[in-house]
Order: C-alpha cells, then sequence, then structure tokens
C-alpha cells in the first residue's frame, strides 16, 4: 500500500465577501488574467471565478462566512480507498464535513490546516 500522490491543476482560494470585489480587480484588471465568473451551487461558496493560471487554474470562491482567506490544494491518486487506508495508517484523517463532494473525493489537511482535496485520477 504505497500509494502515489500527484498535484492537481486546481487550487481553490476562499475569500470572505467583504474580499471579494476587490481580489476580483486584482487578478482581472490589475494581473490582466482570464477571469470568468461560472454558476455554482453549493452552500457555502455563493460565487465562483475561474482563473486560467499557467498550467493551473485558480478558483477564487466567495465564502459568506469566512473572517479569513484560505487556500485549498487538489490532489490526485490512482486509488481513493488505497490513498485513504495510507493516510489514516499516518494517522491523516479525513475531513469530509468541510464541504460536500462526490464519492470518489476526501478532504483532508496538513497539520498547518492547509486543506487539500485528495480525488481520483
Amino acid at each position: 500500500m504505497n500509494p502515489n500522490f500527484e498535484a492537481g491543476i486546481n487550487i481553490a482560494i476562499k475569500i470572505p465577501k467583504s474580499k471579494y470585489e476587490k481580489t476580483l480587480v486584482f487578478y482581472r484588471d490589475i494581473l490582466k488574467l482570464e477571469v470568468d465568473e461560472q454558476p455554482i451551487e453549493n452552500p457555502t461558496v455563493s460565487r465562483t471565478h475561474k482563473v486560467k493560471f499557467g498550467a493551473n487554474i485558480i478558483w477564487l470562491d466567495c465564502v459568506d462566512n469566512y473572517t479569513h482567506t484560505e487556500t485549498w490544494l487538489q490532489l490526485t491518486v490512482s486509488n481513493i480507498e488505497i490513498a485513504t487506508k495510507y493516510l489514516e495508517s499516518h494517522a491523516v484523517e479525513t475531513c469530509d464535513e468541510i464541504e460536500a463532494l462526490p464519492k470518489n473525493m476526501h478532504w483532508i489537511q496538513d497539520p498547518a490546516g492547509t486543506v487539500f482535496n485528495m480525488q481520483e485520477r
């Protein structure tokens, strides 16, 4: 049981509502990156914008109930069950209560509190 973790292309930045518009202006008007609003139906994210960031995608998520910004990263694995068991054997628990996810994904955190969306390739 030795899963291969790889970085995914998605980076989510959870932004408090009070800072969201200024953040959009920064990415769209100051950095002049391609920024497109995307439809979203999520109980914790009220708006989201997709930003092309080289080979990656940054998701600017407006969260009404946050007081500070958080950056969430994506991990991909070939088998979610094997990866989950491996992490559990190293005292890393899933924390799927953070946001609703499909069955082939889990939320995990590093010891500093960085959130990762772990999903099957």
